[in-house]
């Protein structure tokens, strides 16, 4: 199978599974600190795991790559974190439609990195994601919790998005395994320092959920992401990617009995169309 083809069959595979990592921001009773130095911690020895178990070097090739990974590994933290306080402070659907702002950062910033041009596609399908994205928002006011949520996964999106422009761009040579292990073991240091008692006196239920979302729910996905993007461009992989709310959304009603309104079926609508939109229009370039 082409190369190009088979990222996108795993990206559209990869956003179901990450779709479902929302929900643990309310089953699990931690802080959004404590869940991200879990999942860090199960995902770090899964990925280091499934690298040497394929035959893979678990060193990198330079020194300075060992310095880009702990600022990819930074980025990646503060990312987890903000990304299962803005659904704690708010819900599932507005936490991550607001993390889903990233594939507008991307498209605008994504210039400054690979030295490309927006055309007016590409500013087409960042406007109806966004268009999107506002009508499956709720109404909110500035003195609640909601709004504080929508923000902190703005501040998520972006983290995200220069996360994904830098991996490509300096640490794309790389497995995506080992690419991914090496992030989370940063987490791991970088939590650790700021881990509550709450973590350590946990029932047995909360670890066995930290174990699905550490394992199923990160280290499966973010492979397959962190190898997609050897083959897709930063934007094309946002933009694919925005099928993730839509998922969430849904697992957020049958599981956690949430609510939707019709704003979010037409949100979830335009978000999916532009997905499918920038895949096949990637697909038509790559036969050119």
């Amino acid at each position: 199978m082409d190369p190009v083809k088979k990222s996108l069959w795993s990206l559209h595979l990869t956003v179901i599974l990450l779709g479902a990592t929302a929900l643990f921001s309310k089953v699990i009773p931690l802080s959004a600190t404590d869940i991200t130095f879990g999942r860090s911690i199960i995902a770090c020895f899964m990925l280091f795991s499934l690298v040497k178990m394929t035959g893979g070097k678990l060193s990198l090739a330079r020194k300075k790559d060992y310095f880009i990974g702990i600022g990819l590994g930074i980025l990646m933290a503060a990312h987890w974190v903000s990304y299962f306080a803005a659904m704690q402070y708010s819900s599932v659907s507005v936490g991550m439609i607001a993390l889903f702002t990233f594939p507008v950062i991307t498209v605008l910033i994504e210039p400054f990195f690979e030295g490309i041009r927006l055309v007016w596609q590409d500013i087409l399908s960042a406007l109806v994601v966004l268009i999107g994205i506002f009508l499956i928002v709720p109404e909110v006011s500035l003195e609640n919790d909601v709004t504080l949520g929508i923000l902190v996964g703005i501040m998520s999106a972006v983290l995200y998005a220069f996360r994904n422009l830098c991996h490509r761009k300096y640490f794309s040579h790389y497995s995506g395994s080992l690419a991914m292990a090496y992030q989370t073991l940063v987490i791991f240091f970088c939590l650790s320092f700021f881990i509550t008692p709450e973590l350590l006196n946990a029932s047995g239920q909360t670890y066995i959920y930290l174990a699905l979302l550490g394992t199923f729910f990160t280290a499966v996905p973010h492979a397959l992401i962190a190898t997609s993007l050897q083959h897709l461009r930063a934007k094309t992989f946002s933009l694919v990617a925005c099928m993730q709310p839509l998922y969430g959304v849904i697992l957020a009603i049958l599981v956690l009995d949430e609510q939707p309104n019709w704003q979010t079926y037409v949100g979830g609508l335009l978000v999916i169309s532009a997905a499918l939109y920038e895949t096949v229009n990637t697909q038509k370039l790559h036969k050119k």
